[in-house]
Formats: C-alpha cells, structure tokens, sequence
C-alpha cells in the first residue's frame, strides 16, 4: 500500500527493552506501519540468537498489530527501501547518543537521499536503559524486571542462569 506511511526502526535489541517498547509505541503514533528491524549482527557477540532475538521482539510487540518484525543484514538504508519505508526511526538518550546518530543519519543521507531519518526521544523512565546494561545487570544478579518486558523476563535470566526467583531476592538489587 504505496499511501502508508512506513517507517523503520532498526537495532540490535540484544534483548528488547522497555526503552525500545516506548520508542516504537512512539513511532506508532506517527506511521501507519513500523518495521522493526532486527540485525543479525555479525559483528557483536549477542546474548541471544537472531531467531530468538526476532521471538522476543514479536512476543514483546504482539498488541501491536501495525508492527512487523523482520531480520535484516547488510546496510539498514539497502533494507528500509527495499521494504518501501521512507522513513528510519532512531532513538537518542542523551547529548552523547546524538553526535553519533547525527553522524550515522548524515552517512545514511548520502547513501539513500530519499529515505530521511527522525530522532525521537523515550519517556524519563528509560533514558538510562540500554540491551548492553540489561545484560549485563541480569547476569550480575541485578534487578532487570523493571527494565524488560514480561515476555522478556524469563528468557533473559534462563539465558544468563538464574532462575527467576533469583531476581528478585535481596542481594539481587542492582546498584
């Protein structure tokens, strides 16, 4: 459907996280359809495979009826067009996060001059989150349930070995 507004919204997501959940629900409200684009990563060592990266974004997702969960490789820009989208969300945290996205959105530009790029910002709650902070929180023993999805949860401890009681027993809190 060539009138849709398509955007896409690429990451790792090594896994989901509530800061990724606000971002799309965000995008959501501004496209008719949102790809959520799910790297297969060559280049980092994840935490979870391709496929169950792409089970933990649908399961996370799955009252969002007007978001599509897809694999991509090679350049985000060669993807987006060839999925039709005109448009590539990215999020920005803090003043750190844009100098490098601003670069990334220029570079993407001059590659692919019809597809722009637009920076939207999380809720207050999840400006500190990141998938690498997650990960690393819920494999030291921190508390991680109020930084993931329910979907989420339990993959992520049974990936990182505990049990989900473990979460949130007293020395589990993340400082």
């Amino acid at each position: 459907m060539p009138d849709q507004r398509l955007a896409v919204f690429p990451g790792t997501f090594d896994p989901i996280t509530l800061g990724h959940e606000d971002m799309l629900r965000r995008a959501c409200a501004l496209f008719d359809r949102v790809i959520l684009a799910v790297a297969i990563a060559h280049h980092k060592k994840t935490l979870f495979t391709l496929d169950e990266r792409l089970a933990l974004a649908r399961a996370a997702l799955a009252d969002l009826p007007q978001v599509q969960v897809l694999p991509f490789e090679g350049l985000v820009t060669e993807f987006a067009v060839a999925q039709g989208a005109q448009v590539m969300v990215r999020g920005l945290r803090s003043g750190s996060d844009f100098d490098y996205e601003f670069q990334l959105a220029d570079m993407n530009r001059h590659l692919r001059p019809e597809l722009d790029t637009v920076f939207l910002t999380p809720d207050a709650r999840w400006q500190s989150i990141s998938s690498t902070l997650v990960r690393e929180i819920a494999t030291l023993g921190g508390k991680v349930q109020d930084l993931v999805s329910a979907a989420v949860l339990a993959p992520l401890l049974a990936k990182v070995g505990r049990a989900q009681q473990g979460a949130h027993s007293p020395g589990a809190q993340a400082s």
